[in-house]
């Protein structure tokens, strides 16, 4: 079991230093004046490298890092499906759809989701996306933080170490908003990566090295294909259930997609967004083949959650734990910082601007600012609930899997049919919603029956773009509609050679997406 209280004087010094600049360069940058697509969306003007980092520092934060560990530990390196495939799904997201988000210069993606249908699609789908922000992502965040924050001070109640957590971080977003977010979160992508590193060759050099860890564990836990019946990631889940997830996480999600929002050009956007692609990819070998060593090194932990505490606390010297633990907290802040904010642009942007439209810029800050405090303590209050649940990883997996199919309907099927209309969207997410709720009370509260998540999230997704579809042909549209410039067609892509032409190759984003397909699909052939 891990080791707790162990950080010596020079690694407590790394921490409280790094975390102290932290904060401080948040404060620093939040000295500007703030409008509110200052606030919002660090005033369109994001290049693409610091896009990538906060996508990565975003997605791979604490949560990821205990569940991805702990997930290879307990099922196997299938858990990087879920990683590999976002490469995947980002590259369909800078084809087809980021253009037409980018070109409706929204501020959140339930106003996109208005601009295509109308006013009931974007409050569902800022109330719903409200929620996951709050009780999956930013409560995961805190309670995964909280974890390794234990070992450092074992006498202290979780409440107050989560409370602590969420007090650093929110304090630079509530007063810089994005820009102060993607300043920090490029900071702590490049700690992140630093301390992975670390982490996974101490742990490879412990285990015996790579070829006593691929040798020595059973071949099973080593493969990214599993079998229909496997309890962690079957192939047919993988083939349907990720994507599902994956679109709304990648495509749809504000926490995420605030960052391609702020770009300052198209190209930026695309790039940022092949750019977190490609940082994915190494995920495998930094994050999760440490949780197959530690099943040598701790054969016998309790829970699997503790797989990346024990690698911590155990094998390595001080200076580099103080380090990795450095990048652990750096971590949980960027995925509080960037998740608060963006639960905040939608209460604004979403909410109070709909109720108050004539509210001045200092208004709409300031209502950003008291949204942002407020949802901070909803998440503290709920952080601690999580420990009842199993195991992290499928809290996160499995809630998504009920909640987002109807959501996923909405923008595959508007994004490419004309004939989808609102009286469509709306009785989609109504039924639909039914039906989620449904088959989460049979299939997860009562078990009267025992379908994995991964399979539960197409068969919802079809059954909504069926009632889409359905609702749609019995009440069609009468005129043109705004949504209309929201659909790709082909003549977009003919319009998109064009412009390419004149583009040197290594700055066309599609030679870029061949690319980052092709070394995806190398790793997953190697490890299937």
């Amino acid at each position: 079991m891990p080791t707790v209280g162990v950080l010596a004087l020079f690694d407590w010094v790394v921490v409280a230093t790094y975390t102290g600049g932290l904060v401080g360069l948040g404060i620093l940058v939040s000295r500007r004046r703030a409008r509110a697509e200052d606030y919002f969306l660090a005033s369109r003007a994001s290049r693409w490298p610091a896009i990538g980092l906060a996508l990565l520092a975003s997605n791979v934060s604490s949560p990821a890092l205990i569940g991805l560990a702990g997930a290879a530990y307990s099922i196997g390196i299938s858990a990087y499906d879920y990683e590999w495939s976002a490469a995947v799904v980002l590259v369909f997201f800078c084809i087809f759809l980021l253009p037409f988000v980018l070109q409706s210069r929204v501020y959140t993606m339930p106003e996109f989701l208005e601009r295509r249908y109308d006013h009931r699609a974007r409050l569902y789908f800022a109330a719903l996306t409200l929620f996951l922000n709050v009780f999956v992502d930013c409560a995961g965040a805190l309670y995964s933080g909280s974890l390794v924050a234990r070992l450092l001070f074992p006498a202290a109640p979780l409440w107050s170490i989560v409370a602590i957590l969420a007090g650093a971080a929110g304090l630079y977003t509530m007063l810089g908003g994005l820009r102060a977010v993607m300043y920090t979160e490029s900071v702590q992508a490049v700690l992140l990566i630093v301390g992975a590193i670390t982490i996974a060759v101490t742990a490879f050099a412990r285990a015996g090295g790579w070829h006593a860890v691929m040798t020595g564990v059973d071949p099973a836990a080593l493969s990214l294909i599993r079998p229909v019946g496997d309890a962690g990631v079957p192939w047919p889940g993988l083939l349907f259930g990720i994507p599902v997830l994956g679109f709304y996480y990648w495509c749809t999600n504000q926490f995420i997609v605030q960052r391609v929002l702020s770009a300052k050009s198209l190209d930026h956007g695309r790039w940022g967004a092949l750019f977190a692609g490609l940082l994915k990819l190494p995920v495998l070998f930094l994050m999760v083949l440490p949780g197959t060593c530690a099943i040598l090194l701790f054969p016998h932990l309790a829970q699997g959650d503790m797989v990346y505490p024990a690698l911590m606390f155990n094998l390595l010297p001080t200076g580099l734990l103080g380090l990795v633990a450095a990048g652990f907290i750096a971590a949980t802040m960027a995925s509080v910082a960037s998740t608060l904010n963006s639960a905040s642009t939608l209460i604004t942007m979403d909410i109070g601007r709909r109720i108050a439209p004539a509210m001045s810029e200092s208004q709409v800050v300031g209502i950003g600012r008291i949204s942002t405090a407020g949802l901070l303590l909803v998440a503290v209050l709920w952080a601690p609930q999580l420990a009842h649940f199993p195991s992290l990883w499928q809290y996160l997996q499995a809630v998504l899997a009920y909640a987002v199919p109807p959501i996923v309907a909405l923008f595959v099927v508007g994004l490419f049919w004309t004939g989808a209309n609102a009286t469509g969207a709306a009785a989609t997410l109504l039924i639909g919603s039914i039906c989620s709720f449904g088959l989460f009370l049979t299939n997860v509260i009562l078990q009267w029956t025992h379908l994995h998540f991964l399979y539960a999230a197409p068969l919802l997704l079809a059954i909504d773009v069926v009632i889409f579809v359905s609702a749609s042909l019995l009440s069609p549209r009468r005129g043109a509609h705004m949504g209309d410039t929201l659909i790709w067609t082909p003549a977009f892509f003919r319009a998109e050679n064009l412009r390419l032409r004149s583009m040197p190759l290594w700055r066309d984003y599609r030679i870029q997406a061949v690319l980052l397909l092709a070394l995806t699909a190398c790793v997953v052939i190697i490890f299937r």
